[in-house]
This record gives C-alpha cells, structure tokens and sequence, in this order.
C-alpha cells in the first residue's frame, strides 16, 4: 500500500468558491430550467409567459402577445400593471431590476397581490436574464414608459464579467396612458447551442392557455421571415372548447361533457377546482391537469384526489343502481376510467410544487378538496343521469373482467418462461448480460436486416428482436386482439414489463428499448405503429424515458484511395452536399433503400454502436399534444387528419 500524500490532499478555506449575484444559474441552469436542450430554450419563455398570464389570470388586463423576432431574440407583451418602478427603500434599487437582477424577488410570496400564481419562487425573470446574451425590459406604469437593458457584461462591484449585469439604471424614456409589461431576450448560444423557437410548441402552450383563460387573448408572431405570421388564441367557452380539441379525433360516447366545479379553504389555503370529462370509445385514459395555469405532467395530490373521489362516486353509484351486488367482485378506479378524457384544473395559494420546473403537485390540501368536490359532484351528477352512468359502470365491470383476464395471460407467459416453453425461442437473440442497466432491445425491421443486425450486434448486451413487417394498428384494435397479436406477445413476454394496468417498469429488462427502421416512408410507419402500441399500453416506459428510435443513414457518400475507402455517412438530404465537399473531388454516393442493403459492418458502424449511432429519445413533454396527435394520426375518424394534413402540407 502507498503512502498517503496528506499535502496534494489538502482542502483548505482557499478552495471554497462563492458564487455571485446570478451566477448559480449560469452554473447550474439545469437546476432552474430543467435542461439547455430545446425544451430548456422554450422554458425561458414559459417563466416570463407565466408571469404574464398570472397578471391576467388575477384580472389584470386581457391579452398577451409573444413575438419571435429576426435577431432569434423573443418579445412577450402584457397589458396589466406592469413591474413595480420604484425604488426599493432598503435596496436603494428600482423594482424592475430586483426583478431581473435577483433570485427569489416576486409580489408572489404573500396573497396581497395575487390570489393564485404560476410563477412562485421569484426566480423566472432573473433566471431568463441569466441565460441570456442581453434582455431589455419596457414598463408602462404610472403614465411613464420606463426602460432598463441588461447584458452579459463587466460588474463593476466584482471586477468581472457576469450574468444580468444592467447597462443603466431605470430610465423614463415616454410617457402613455397603457399600462404592461413588455421583455425582449436573446437566449445565449453559450447556454444553448442552436437557438432554434419552435412555433408549434408555442402554439400548443398558448392554446391551452387560452382554453384554461377563456375570455383572455393571446398572440403569437412569427417576424423571423419576411412574411410575417399571426396567430390569434382565444376561447368562451373554456374547458368545454378544450375537452372538444382533445377528442376531436375520438368517438365521444356522449356530446355533453360532465362539467364541474367548487373551492374549498383547507390549512388557510383556498383550492379552488374545475373538471371536465368526457367519455369515448378507447379503451384507455387521458387526464389533462394544471396548476394555477401550469401543465402537471407528472400529475400530483389534486388528480389522485379526483381519481379518488370519482371512484367512490361511482362504486356507490353502482350499488343504489343495483349493478353490482355485495358479495360481487368490485370494479377499480382504472376500469372506470376506461376510455375517459378529462381535465382536471386547479387553483391554489401557495402550491408545493416538486423542482422549479413544477411538473408535480404535492400539497395534500388539493388532494382533499379534489377528492371532495369530485364525489360529491360525480354523485350527484349519476342521479342525474342514470342512463348514461349506467353505461359507464357496466363497461368499468367489463374492464375489470379484462383486467384479469390481462393479468392471467401475463402470468401464463411468466410461467412458460419458467417451465423453458417460452415462445422466444428461435425468434428473439438475446444477449448475454442480465444487467438491465447497460442491455438494449432492438426491434429490427424485416427479417433480412433482423438477420444482418443479429450478426452486427454485441451479443453481450444487444438483444435483437426481427419484426415481421407492420405490427397492427393498436389504436383502432380492441384490447382481445391486442393480446392475441403473436408479434406482440413475443415483445411482451421478451421485456417482461406487463401492460395497461399490470405494468411494472421495475421489472423491464432492458435499459432502451430502441426500434430500428428502414428510412423511408414504411419505417415511418412502422415505427409510428410501435410508438402507438407503447404510448397505449407501456406509457410509463416512454416517461422513464427507456424508448428510443435508431436514425439509419440515407446515404453513404465514399471514395477509394492509396490508403483505402474513405467514407461518410449521411442522414438526411441537407447534409449531403457537405459530406461531398469533405470527402472530395470523384466522391461516390450509395443510396440505402432499406436496412436490408447493409451488411453486418455497415450496420454496426451506423446504427448499433453506441459511439457513432444516433438515438432519439421518445418523449412525452406536452401530454396534451401527444394524446391529440396520437388519436389524430392512427384513430378512425378521418376528417380531422385529412384537415391536419391539407394545413401542415410541407411538413
């Protein structure tokens, strides 16, 4: 054993580092904005949007206007009160730049001023500041325009460069009778690499804005081209316009959407609750829930407190309906919900959320007010309307029935596997590693490149499954023929995670699960088809983020030297050009048509290593979005795609 060298181990006060004013964020952004990916980008403009629709949502002003402009910067105007202008007694600083200069500064940590809010911590506007190359601010207040403009910048207090760092002080530059607020930014390319705006991300978040908002307006402008583009959003009606966009491409089994809502103060804190439901004919669910304005994609205490409240409301109401008897095995909460599209919207002072990027609610208040309000109005909204909610508690019995049936299927496969009878044998490679933290499942597209990919892999921790062709269309099977497809079964019983109900994705064995298709218009398809059938029945696999989609190349851009081939690859058409520059002067080009065209070599290099393959990873960020496009592109009502396809024509 070596001696220890105390010395070159030391850990003395010289190695503490403080950080600065706003440099934790530019630290540490993940810890703020969740990522400096694409979605990390768009989360720069949901804190400033926040703040704006809290305004609104308080009943300050109406409207709302984004604009994406030539420079890549983002403008988002409001016309409430506008930010505090004044100067701060004991900060000798202006309210405008406590704002964006400092973390955990917001009218929001007390009631007075807002009754509910989506922004919470005070950090969203300093946040935006640090992560940007400069941010200028506009006030319209007190019958002044008052402006400030912050960059990336030398401090003079710290002798360095820092984030947020103002150009001036606060300064009237007009005077108005308008009152808002107005924050132009251009994230930093430092931060986020490309600074690319997604317009129909946007789009997506101001449409649900405005269907949580109704009687609000907002805007979205496109000025990046030379022609600019308008979008107006703004609804009446509410919850009922939004629960109609969600099944627009759906069966709705009743036109009439159960509506309701209620508040309730619980621990001084006012929760007030609205719902929306809708049955149709899927076979599974999809609730839709927010907070103060804010999508909870990981759900929280208010959509168990509706779950829970719904279930008791209609087990009670099946026993005064008579449909199940006391001795009669019960229905569960899943069943009842089978093919139900809900929203479920709360407001509430002074929210727990998990992270700064509040995707999960945790107060137990909301789960009590939402577990009220949803018995008592279910209850009373089942003596109401026997007819239908005998309809639905008579197929929540079904469901039940076909959850067991589910459920012994899924423990005749675990015993076939036991016994060495599984139906695998032959059809699935596997690997040779049991750690399910580094294998893969590959589903291979075709039995020629299945072939070709069986002998590429590494069979330590590579499993790869051929898939005859094209799976079914699980959005449009019922759930028997689901469970009958042999293709299916093998997947199943290969990942060993269950489905729907019975899904534990503990027990799934591979790290990815990556589906690998032809580049062309069937692998799209194919690989549509898969996404579908694990965004219906495995959605938890999808946000664990274990499903992923391996990109083939469309091309091989090569030519022979002294020394041998040289070679690129390529994966899409704009790129191509390029890789003709780098190889040079005789360049050759192949044209791969499918999978099939590669041999063993080739697709290991392209698709199958993990050091020079592409992944994409499938996720779910809008849950919204996905079960409208999901519904949309593979249901059977046509008309809605057909309208979806004719105004995306180019996409």
């Amino acid at each position: 054993m070596t001696k220890r060298d105390n010395n070159r181990g030391s850990y003395e006060v010289t190695d503490l580092t403080s950080l600065e004013k706003l440099e934790p964020v530019r630290v540490r952004p993940g810890m703020y904005i969740g990522s400096t990916g694409t979605k990390g980008l768009h989360h720069c403009i949901w804190e400033i949007l926040d703040n704006s629709i809290d305004e609104l949502a308080n009943g300050f002003g109406d409207k709302v206007v984004v604009t994406l402009n030539k420079d890549k910067s983002v403008t988002i105007e409001d016309n409430g009160r506008g930010i505090p202008t004044g100067i701060h007694p004991i900060k000798n600083k202006s309210g405008v730049e406590m704002v964006y200069t400092e973390l955990h500064t917001g009218g929001k940590f007390n009631n007075s001023n807002y009754k509910t809010s989506g922004g919470l911590h005070g950090v969203g506007a300093a946040v935006v500041n640090a992560l940007s190359k400069w941010l200028e601010v506009e006030i319209k207040q007190k019958g002044n325009i008052y402006k400030q403009r912050f960059h990336y910048g030398y401090d003079k207090e710290l002798n360095r460069d820092m984030p947020g760092t103002p150009e001036t002080a606060l300064e009237i530059v007009g005077k108005t009778k308008e009152t808002g607020s107005k924050t132009t930014f251009l994230p930093d390319s430092d931060v986020f690499g490309t600074i690319d705006f997604k317009m129909d991300t946007i789009e997506e978040r101001l449409l649900e804005l405005s269907f949580q908002n109704k009687g609000i307006t907002l805007v979205l402008r496109d000025e990046r081209k030379d022609e600019v583009t308008e979008k107006v959003f703004h609804s009446e009606r509410g919850l009922l316009d939004f629960i109609e966009y969600l099944n627009e491409s759906k069966t709705v089994l009743h036109k009439d959407p159960v509506i309701f809502q209620g508040e309730k103060e619980i621990n001084g804190l006012m929760v007030s609750g609205e719902v929306c439901i809708q049955f149709t004919d899927s076979t599974t669910e999809h609730i839709a829930s927010y907070v103060n304005n804010i999508p909870t994609k990981e759900a929280g205490t208010h959509e168990t407190g509706f779950k829970t409240g719904m279930t008791r409301a209609f087990k009670e109401g099946a026993k005064k309906l008579g449909l199940i008897k006391e001795k009669d095995k019960e229905f569960e909460g899943d069943d009842v919900r089978e093919g139900m599209t809900a929203i479920v919207k709360v407001k509430i002072t002074n929210p727990v959320f998990e992270g700064q990027t509040k995707t999960k609610l945790g107060n137990v208040e909301a789960y009590s007010a939402m577990n009220e309000l949803a018995y008592i109005k279910l209850g009373e909204w089942i003596e109401d309307n026997k007819e239908l909610a005998t309809s639905i508690i008579n197929n929540a019995i079904s469901a039940a029935a076909r959850r067991e049936k589910i459920k012994k299927i899924n423990e005749a496969e675990k015993k076939k596997i036991g016994n060495g009878t599984s139906p695998l044998a032959g059809k699935v490679a596997v690997c040779t590693l049991k750690d399910n933290t580094v294998t893969e499942f590959i589903v291979v597209e075709g039995d020629s490149a299945g072939g070709s990919a069986k002998q590429a892999r590494d069979r330590r921790f590579q499993t790869i499954m051929p898939s005859k062709g094209k799976i079914m269309n699980t959005e449009k099977q019922k759930l028997e023929n689901v469970l009958a497809s042999e293709e299916l079964r093998i997947f199943n019983t290969a990942i060993g995670t269950g489905v729907l109900e019975n899904f534990k994705v503990e027990e799934l064995k591979y790290d990815k699960i990556i589906i690998l298709s032809d580049a062309d218009v069937d692998g799209y398809h194919i690989r549509t088809l898969w996404m579908t059938y694990v965004y219906r029945y495995m959605r938890e696999m999808i946000q664990q983020g274990k499903l992923y989609i391996a990109l083939p190349p469309l091309y091989k851009v090569y030519k022979m030297t002294k020394n041998g081939e040289v070679h690129k690859y390529v994966y899409n058409d704009e790129e191509l050009e390029k890789a003709k520059k780098e190889i040079g002067k005789g360049a050759l080009i192949q044209r791969y048509k499918g999978l099939g065209e590669m041999n063993a070599d080739q697709l290991w290099d392209t698709t199958l290593n993990p050091a020079t393959r592409t992944l994409q990873r499938v996720t779910i960020d809008d849950a919204a979005k996905a079960e409208k496009m999901v519904s949309l592109f593979m249901g059977d009502v046509v008309e809605p795609r057909r309208n979806y396809m004719y105004s995306h024509g180019e996409f």
